[in-house]
């Protein structure tokens, strides 16, 4: 029924637009009208019909429905954007200028108004724009558009209209050219306000990332030099001071060497399995000192993986792990395995004990080392590395670091 009366409208327009033409012409000359020039009007008047007929047909194809507001030459958009009245401003600025055919852009930040000027397009002529076979001057569409601001949000009125006046509504199509312009506008400042919103969730997932990295760097700080540890070390090393200088000696060797590995890099450079399997050994050489017969070692690290990234202290809370809840706690004490091996780009490092195994109080998802070794994990490689820890046969645990021979690269 809309496009009924939209094509009636038009032809009615044309009809008496003619038909005061004729009238003055009979009545100013006195004759009639010749045949000639009646078959001309008829032909005109159909050529409007079916002019009226293709713009509908091109409206029903943009926006899918044909009613008033879609047929008008004139189109109104109206869209609430959750920014404030500048960042909304800009991008609408930025739609408005990708539009194809924009000639002229006049923009006035400080009253919040754009006007634009582009070549209308036609969709029907080989040429590219409407109008510019026929003249040096193509048909023009133009643009208002203005920014309310409101709290925290901003609405942005766009119309989308010809160059010519309001009168032209009534006697000439555009082919749909303006509610193109409009829908253009529409799903731009849509694209352009959901790309924002994706950056700064982009922004916050980052800067929670660096608050969890900044926060485990922190635990590791704490956790890289037990006291109980530094104290028990110093004292033993005062007894056989007294009683066996050379024992130590080697412990307070040992304890420099850990000591020295122990201290925060000042650098973002990952450290390698070189140098925390160097901190794991003055570790163990303490121990050993310490638990006598009650401790043995067995490392078997292949040379070329000691140059491989891995990440600090890991090594040494799976050690310390072993010692303090499966070998310390058994009269007879046990053995400690360190093995390594390269499995194409994946570099796995086990460390092993025999000692007292999953107790009563401990499980498969470990204590708060082994929690900051999943979580530091996580940060540092995604799914790129694993960590698994289970029972050892016939006695102990086993935990295992699978990472990549390589640091990812960071976005």
């Amino acid at each position: 029924m809309s496009s009924f009366a939209f094509i009636a409208r038009l032809a009615l327009a044309w009809f008496a637009l003619l038909g005061l033409s004729v009238a003055f012409f009979e009545g100013g000359l006195g004759v009639g009208l010749p045949t000639l020039v009646f078959l001309a009007f008829n032909v005109f008047m159909v050529f409007v019909i079916v002019n009226a007929i293709a713009h509908v047909r091109r409206v029903r194809l943009i926006a899918d429905r044909v009613d008033r507001a879609a047929l008008a030459n004139r189109h109104r958009r109206q869209i609430e954007m959750p920014l404030d009245a500048d960042e909304a401003f800009d991008l609408l600025e930025e739609s408005v200028r990708e539009l194809p055919g924009v000639e002229e852009v006049e923009s006035a930040r400080g009253s919040l108004q754009l006007r634009a000027k582009l070549k209308r397009i036609d969709p029907y002529r080989a040429s590219h724009f409407e109008g510019e076979r026929r003249r040096r001057r193509p048909i023009r569409n133009q643009i208002t558009a203005t920014v309310t601001p409101g709290d925290a949000i901003a609405s942005v009125t766009v119309i989308c209209e010809p160059e010519a006046g309001a009168w032209s509504d009534w006697f000439r199509v555009d082919h749909g050219t303006n509610l193109e312009n409009a829908e253009a506008i529409t799903r731009a400042l849509t694209r352009r306000v959901a790309e924002r919103r994706r950056n700064e969730r982009k922004a916050v997932r980052e800067t929670a990332t660096e608050k969890e990295l900044a926060v485990a760097r922190l635990s590791l700080l704490h956790a890289q030099v037990e006291p109980h540890f530094l104290y028990n070390t110093l004292a033993s090393a005062q007894h056989l001071a007294r009683t066996n200088p050379p024992l130590a000696d080697e412990m307070l060797g040992n304890l420099i060497t850990y000591l020295r590995r122990s201290l925060p890099r000042t650098d973002d450079a990952p450290s390698t399995l070189g140098d925390e399997l160097e901190r794991v050994r003055a570790y163990l050489d303490i121990m050993r000192l310490r638990m006598g017969t009650r401790l043995a070692t067995q490392i078997e690290v292949p040379e070329r993986l000691l140059s491989v990234p891995f990440p600090t202290m890991m090594l040494q809370t799976l050690a310390e792990n072993s010692i303090k809840h499966g070998l310390e706690p058994r009269t007879s004490g046990g053995t400690v395995w360190i093995l390594a091996s390269g499995q194409g780009d994946k570099v796995s490092v086990t460390v092993a004990d025999d000692g007292m195994g999953f107790g009563e109080q401990r499980d498969g998802n470990g204590g708060i080392g082994l929690q900051n070794v999943r979580e530091r994990l996580k940060l540092a490689y995604g799914d790129a590395a694993s960590f698994s820890i289970g029972a050892n046969f016939p006695s102990g645990v086993a935990a295992t670091i699978v990472v990549p021979a390589a640091m990812p690269e960071k976005p």
